[in-house]
């Protein structure tokens, strides 16, 4: 039995159209779309509809640190020091509150306009790192946490077994992400059956080339689904890139793309310091970069050369990272930003004279983001998932505008407060801005935040 929707206008793959009635099944898959059509009686109507994007990187378990590394230390602060703080948030962690945080976590991003999430998971045993009875039990959680917020999920089990390039020992904080490689493909079999189970996705990720040796790396992806997504973290900082060098005389994007087999399936995270070189070949790799500018922001880590690489047909999406930002809008607005900041322009990722920033910006995370996630098809089309975001016509920035102005005031005059419902494979998972879980979920998460700031 199909279901269907009426929409005054909503935004297609070939562009935006009126009164359109798109048609799911059971399975939450678009089956039908038709426009310029009528709203039978009993259809239910929205007035606003534009596809919900995928989240392309997300470590969930840090939105409950979101806000305690903003005190200055006493030498020079960077992402390493953030990192130490970032241990000690991991080490104090149970299951339970594993799943508190996943869960709290996907429903601010539902309410912000992400439908999907790619979650890069290595928070596999405890503080100690000792394994769980089951050592898939904290990537199960994250299935489960999904299962109640209602967003879809590809889930990255995380290779790591090194502290840095060349293959040395890993420290203590790093206790409870590691693993041999034949008890991660085994995790990985895990994680496949569950997501099957559960009609998600799942995929490889690699924390980075600091956390696994080549051999490693190899071995890993010789037992890979041909359709598996592989992600990686790649040159976010100069420190890596000078380590990289002193080891193998490239950086790292470079030694990535010149040893393994880059294609469509990866996607590079972050990738911030590049060389021309390097922006052009990655470009032409067919690999998604998968942008987190807030965390980028946040972390000091530098601005990805996004204006050469659209330039030379680069895909991207965005993703929320360590989760001190939770929505399409604030991480497409500052990817812009700091494209304007460096160069001192406006408008820097158009697609030329007379279009819209904020639509080429959607349309590339909307692409990049389910390619990234391992999903075949993209926004409002027959075979898509039928998941969107209604705008909230009632508000005067969303009612007076329609079209691609309607996405620019969205992007980067409004925010989160554009978004009224998200439907995620057919069904409502907010409504009027709100989740069902939405007061049993805060006092749990409220608990979190007390013991990790303990």
């Amino acid at each position: 039995m199909t279901s269907q929707v009426f929409a005054g206008q909503a935004l297609l793959p070939e562009g935006w159209a009126r009164d359109v009635v798109i048609g799911f099944d059971a399975a939450g898959t678009i089956a039908r779309v038709e426009t310029g059509a009528e709203q039978a009686p009993g259809m239910e109507r929205v007035e606003i509809m534009v596809p919900a994007l995928s989240n392309l990187h997300s470590h969930a378990f840090q939105r409950a640190m979101a806000g305690l590394a903003e005190v200055a230390g006493p030498s020079a602060d960077s992402f390493w020091t953030w990192r130490d703080r970032m241990y000690r948030c991991v080490g104090s962690m149970t299951p339970d509150d594993i799943e508190t945080v996943a869960l709290y976590l996907q429903i601010e991003l539902l309410k912000g306009g992400f439908g999907h999430l790619v979650e890069f998971h290595y928070q596999h045993h405890s503080g100690t790192g000792v394994p769980y009875a089951n050592p898939a039990e904290t990537s199960l959680r994250q299935f489960e946490a999904a299962r109640q917020s209602g967003i879809g999920l590809t889930q990255l089990p995380v290779f790591y077994a090194q502290s840095d390039f060349g293959g040395l020992p890993p420290v203590a904080g790093q206790r409870p992400f590691l693993h041999d490689v034949d008890g991660y493909l085994r995790l990985m079999e895990t994680v496949r059956a569950r997501a099957a189970e559960d009609g998600q996705l799942a995929g490889c990720a690699i924390h980075s080339l600091r956390a696994a040796t080549p051999e490693q790396m190899r071995a890993i992806l010789a037992e890979l689904p041909e359709e598996a997504p592989i992600h990686i973290h790649v040159a976010e900082q100069m420190r890596e890139v000078e380590a990289s060098i002193a080891w193998s005389g490239r950086r790292p994007v470079e030694w990535l793309l010149d040893e393994m087999p880059v294609d469509a399936r990866w996607c590079l995270i972050h990738a911030t310091h590049l060389t021309d070189s390097e922006v052009t070949r990655m470009a032409q790799s067919g690999a998604v970069a998968g942008l987190c500018p807030a965390t980028e922001a946040n972390l000091g880590d530098g601005i990805f050369e996004a204006r050469d690489f659209l330039a030379q047909g680069g895909r991207f999406g965005v993703g929320t990272d360590s989760h001190v930002a939770t929505s399409v809008a604030e991480e497409l607005r500052l990817l812009e930003y700091s494209q304007r900041l460096r160069d001192r322009a406006r408008n820097c990722l158009a697609a030329g004279e007379g279009s819209s920033t904020g639509r080429r910006l959607l349309g590339g995370a909307l692409a990049g983001g389910h390619q990234a996630a391992g999903i075949a098809k993209a926004g409002l089309q027959v075979g898509a998932a039928a998941s969107w975001l209604v705008m909230d016509h009632e508000h005067p920035f969303v009612g007076t505008a329609s079209g691609d102005t309607l996405i620019d005031r969205w992007i980067f005059a409004l925010g989160d407060q554009a978004i009224r419902d998200v439907i995620v494979r057919g069904k409502k998972v907010i409504e009027n801005r709100r989740h069902a879980l939405d007061e049993e979920i805060a006092p749990r998460f409220a608990e979190v935040l007390r013991k990790i700031q303990a």
